[in-house]
Order: C-alpha cells, then sequence, then structure tokens
C-alpha cells in the first residue's frame, strides 16, 4: 500500500462534504505531477485529506476506491482522476505550522513541494502524522 496527500479548500470541497457524499471524483487536476500521483495511486491506498488556504491542516483520512480513468470533466485524454471514500476523521487535525516545525517531517512534499496538489506520502512520514493526530 502507498499513502498520499490530496489537497482542497474548505470552501471549493470540504472533508465534511466528502462525508456527506460518500465518495468522490478526484476531478480537475491540471498539474502534469499531480497527474502522475494521481495514475500511481492504487484502490486501498490512504491518503491525507488536507484543507488548503483555509485551516491549512490535515483533517481526516480517504481511500481510493477507484484507481486512475479519463477525468470526466475534460476530453483531453491525459488528465485522469480517481474515486476517492472517506475513511476516517483524525481525532487532531495536524496544522501544516505543527508539520513545519517537526523535523521529522523536514522531506515532506507539503513542505518542500507546497503548491502540489496531489502527492506521495513516505510510510515514516505517514506514522509520524498519525502520531502527530492521535492515532498511534
Amino acid at each position: 500500500m502507498s499513502y498520499w496527500l490530496v489537497k482542497s479548500e474548505p470552501a471549493a470541497y470540504s472533508w465534511e462534504q466528502l462525508e456527506k457524499d460518500k465518495q468522490t471524483d478526484w476531478t480537475g487536476v491540471r498539474n502534469y505531477a499531480a497527474r502522475n500521483h494521481l495514475k500511481s495511486m492504487k484502490k486501498g491506498d490512504e491518503v491525507l485529506y488536507y484543507h488548503s488556504n483555509e485551516g491549512l491542516e490535515i483533517v481526516g483520512i480517504a481511500k481510493v476506491s477507484k484507481e486512475a480513468y479519463q477525468d470526466p470533466t475534460t476530453k483531453e485524454a491525459m488528465w485522469v482522476a480517481v474515486e476517492l471514500k472517506p475513511h476516517k476523521k483524525l481525532k487532531k487535525p495536524v496544522t501544516l505550522e505543527t508539520i513545519k516545525k517537526d523535523k521529522r517531517l523536514k522531506d515532506m512534499a507539503l513542505v518542500r513541494i507546497g503548491r502540489l496538489s496531489v502527492q506521495p506520502v513516505a510510510e515514516k512520514e505517514w506514522n509520524t502524522i498519525m502520531e502527530l493526530a492521535g492515532e498511534n
């Protein structure tokens, strides 16, 4: 299993909306690196759900329920989407400030490549985030 992080502005599509909808097509990604990460996602992979712009925190864990397929929001074949389902709301959100202060997370893509909307998360980073969220 691999671990990932996706970003969404709460005003556009919040964790609470994902929980209400019970699943969503993760569409609209138009960055090549982010698209390649979507293509690498496998069913069952776990995904940190990060609220960007407002909140600036990881709030939940989603799971990939359908692997990459043609993004229905465009006719351009190069763009893909995945389906995500909510798995678990974190006991305690993990803020970007907390992540940046933790030396164990200094190499995390969220810190190094902040603008990337879909990014991989190393297993040791995942475990650290779970510890910070009170999930261990």
